[in-house]
């Protein structure tokens, strides 16, 4: 089996089916970079939620379940279970997070309802400006790097190889795949190829065309520094005028904020108005991180498919199996991306 993208999903994958005795090389010229790389490691299916998406919330909650597993089997892989609160500064975004509660309770799923006093009681660090907001302890959070490292390391361990090279294009003789060809012309035959490269996965074969396309978001590192408020314990999303912005903790004192949205392509550059927007947005609600240092910004490219319902399935012909189109949802969707892979390559052993 050759898994083409070695971000989270391919990772997951990799390392779920060189678990179950299968022979794994993951061809990616940068492994565990890209969009895993600059995500801000939110497990959050019931904050994400959206009307019209109940399919994407079901699928959320149940991967959501099986992440204290995943991450245990990881030695821990920075996982945060400290939960998350939304907040809102004004009357509009509050009328937004009320609709938000009563979605989610219309499916089943109640969450709690605060006022700003009882939001500072929970986190010191919100500001004035926060009005009220919802406290919603089941979602968690990760932190992606230390994920990403867990994943390649438990995948190598369990006897996956890794090379590094680009992949233009999947082969296949009409019926069948048989292989991949890499930049420079070279072909590497294969009975089974996972397409998991992210936002680049439609270039890849006939039948992935115009099913993924890139959207943009750009993040920004802050550290804390002495003197400094404290950051906050759980994952703060918000609204601000009705931007959204999220601010995830990690170990040490380290704050991630994000995330901007723009469909430009495959432009990567970080914009002096995405980091303008970040850190204006971000400071309204927890005023203290202007004494934070800022250590780095980046932009990612998000996988999206038009219902923004994964693509995970057999597609094309016998051998092609693809993981991708995750959107915001990457990190959360991995344990159960990789048990359905696992799923698939089953069907394919019965096949053979």
């Amino acid at each position: 089996m050759t898994v083409v993208g070695a971000g989270v999903i391919g990772l997951s994958c990799a390392w779920r089916a060189a678990t179950a005795g299968w022979r794994v090389t993951v061809l990616d010229p940068a492994p565990a970079s890209g969009a895993s790389w600059v995500a801000g490691g939110m497990l959050a299916p019931l904050t994400e939620a959206w009307p019209g998406e109940e399919r994407l919330l079901e699928l959320g909650v149940e991967s959501l379940r099986r992440w204290p597993d995943f991450a245990a089997e990881l030695g821990g892989a920075g996982l945060r279970t400290e939960g998350t609160v939304v907040v809102a500064t004004g009357a509009g975004d509050r009328a937004e997070l009320d609709s938000l509660a009563e979605h989610l309770a219309r499916t089943g799923r109640a969450v709690e309802r605060l006022t700003g006093r009882a939001l500072r009681r929970l986190e010191p660090a919100l500001g004035p400006e926060v009005r009220g907001g919802l406290s919603v302890p089941g979602d968690l959070s990760v932190d992606n790097r230390e994920l990403l490292g867990a994943l390649r390391e438990a995948a190598e361990q369990a006897g996956a190889r890794f090379v590094s090279q680009a992949v233009t294009c999947v082969l296949d003789d009409g019926a069948r795949v048989t292989g991949v060809r890499c930049a420079g012309g070279h072909d590497r035959p294969a009975e089974v190829v996972l397409v998991a490269a992210g936002a680049h996965s439609s270039a890849l074969h006939p039948a992935l065309r115009g099913l993924v396309r890139p959207v943009k978001g750009e993040i920004l590192r802050l550290a804390h520094r002495p003197g400094a408020f404290p950051p906050p314990r759980r994952t703060v999303r918000a609204l601000v005028d009705g931007r959204p912005v999220y601010m995830v903790p990690r170990e040490g004192g380290g704050l991630v904020v994000g995330a901007t949205q723009t469909e430009v392509g495959f432009d990567t550059d970080t914009t002096v108005a995405g980091v303008r927007d970040l850190l204006r947005d971000a400071e309204r609600v927890l005023p203290g991180i202007a004494e934070y240092a800022l250590v780095e910004s980046a932009a990612g490219l998000r996988p999206s498919c038009a219902d923004n319902l994964p693509l995970v399935d057999a597609v094309g012909p016998d051998g092609l199996l693809v993981a991708t189109g995750h959107g915001r949802n990457g990190m959360l969707l991995a344990p159960v991306t990789a048990d359905t892979v696992l799923g698939l390559l089953r069907e394919v052993e019965e096949v053979a």
